[in-house]
């Protein structure tokens, strides 16, 4: 077991793997603190999981899913603990998203709002960002980094 666990958190030194982490976790925080707690103008858990199963008609497993993702994900991130499965549930995530809401509006984002909806370009930056950390590591400030050393 706990062989497992410094293979889990190993991480390379490097400070931008840090940078990379941290910006990953700093940028999906707000929307994961909008569907969970309804910060930042958003509606809060039970609005969201019911928009998502309704709306979207995702089933409720995937609902809960992403908002534990983005909410708990982020933080976790942000720490850089247990960065690399957070980083490997949001590249499945955002792959997801590509796959089921953004690939028909193509690459770019709406934004002069012409479009039908969202294209890709986000998406891919946050997949580029959590493979990057997952590969790599938490960076050099992180839990992940402290746990190593300890084991």
């Amino acid at each position: 077991m706990k062989n497992l666990i410094r293979t889990f958190v190993k991480t390379n030194p490097n400070i931008g793997f840090s940078i990379a982490r941290l910006t990953l976790g700093l940028v999906i925080f707000p929307h994961g603190a909008q569907k969970l707690v309804g910060l930042f103008g958003g509606y809060g858990y039970s609005a969201t999981i019911e928009m998502f199963t309704t709306q979207m008609g995702l089933p409720s497993l995937v609902a809960f899913s992403v908002i534990m993702i983005e909410f708990f994900g982020s933080i976790s991130l942000i720490l850089g603990l247990f960065s690399r499965f957070w980083t490997l549930s949001l590249a499945a995530m955002f792959t997801g998203i590509i796959i089921t809401t953004q690939i028909e509006h193509g690459f770019f984002m709406n934004w002069y709002g012409n479009q039908a909806g969202e294209g890709y370009e986000y998406s891919l930056l946050v997949i580029g960002l959590a493979l990057s950390v997952l590969l790599n590591g938490s960076g050099k400030w992180s839990i992940d980094s402290l746990i190593s050393k300890t084991q």
